[in-house]
This record gives C-alpha cells, structure tokens and sequence, in this order.
C-alpha cells in the first residue's frame, strides 16, 4: 500500500526495514545526533532541526518556521512514490503525524482533508499533529483553513509513550482525479 510510515526515532531502522523505505523526513532538534538506516539512500534523506513547540520562547528552541514546511513540502513533491516515505521525529506523536499530513497533501492536492484526517486518526489513535506546523502547511498548500479545521476536528490524541509506528494510506487509486 502505498503511504507515508510515521515512527518515532527510536524505530526507524525498524520500519524502514519492514516497508521497504528508502526516503526519509527528520523532524528532530537542531543537532540531535541519530543514525541514519542504512536502508534510507542518503541523498534522499532531510533533516529539519525543529523542536516540538508551537512558538519560539527563551532558550535554544527552535518553533517550526514557513521555512520548514516549505523543506517538507519539497521533499515531498520529489519523493518518487516508489515506495513508502518514512516520516520522524523522536516520539512519533506530534511533529512526524504534522509533516505526514502536509506530505500527503503535497503530492495529492485533491485529497479531502477532513478524509486525509480520518485516516490520520484510524491509523493512529495517538497522533497529535504539531499545530503549528498544521497552520503554516494549510497556508503555504492555499488550504483555505480546512486542513486546521479537520485537525481541530479530530482532537487530540491518545497519551503515548513513542511507541506507535503507524502507516498513513495515501489516496486510493481510485480516488485520484486525472491531472
């Protein structure tokens, strides 16, 4: 099934393995140290230094910019759909679900995103998506609000304890409009 495998850190090797993964998002803090899979080709791995916050404060944070999404959305638009993307960050709750949902909108813009969200929810009854990152992703993909909307809609999720891989299904091939 083709779609985007969100884990958190401590698992990518693991389902990277299992899906046959070979691109990768990082959504970590700026200069935490991992190790990359072997599996992932490493000219088609990025990392975004980004914490999980939703504005900056004091100290070394980093809150998620229009820089980042913009990084994402790229990233996404030349992943080859081949195989699976593997999509982290270090729990896999909250930044990973985020870029998973603005991912799957920028290589399918005529999903529904309230759909998009339902199947964010069926796939994972812990993800949280980074608001934030929700907000500036509906903006830069002329959402037009409906992607913040379906989020808000699906609330929160469960507690977790960053230990709930999941794999978000993109569209159904029969349900993608001819472009």
């Amino acid at each position: 099934m083709e779609g985007i495998v969100v884990s958190p850190l401590g698992r990518i090797a693991e389902m990277a393995v299992r899906h046959g993964c070979r691109e990768m998002l990082s959504l970590v803090a700026k200069g935490q140290d991992f190790h990359r899979p072997g599996i992932i080709d490493r000219d088609k791995h990025l990392t975004i230094g980004v914490n999980d916050i939703s504005f900056a404060g004091t100290g070394d944070l980093i809150a998620p910019q229009e820089m980042h999404v913009a990084q994402i959305i790229d990233f996404a638009r030349r992943w080859d759909r081949s195989r699976p993307l593997l999509v982290h960050c270090w729990m896999g709750v909250s930044r990973s679900p985020a870029a998973a949902l603005i991912a799957a909108l920028a290589v399918e813009a005529d999903q529904d995103d309230d759909a998009l969200a339902r199947r964010l929810r069926l796939a994972s009854p812990f993800a949280t998506p980074n608001a934030r990152i929700v907000e500036i992703g509906d903006e830069a993909l002329s959402r037009q609000g409906r992607l913040v909307a379906a989020v808000r809609a699906i609330g929160r999720g469960a507690d977790a304890d960053g230990n709930a891989p999941f794999l978000l299904p993109l569209l159904p091939e029969n349900q993608r409009h001819a472009g």
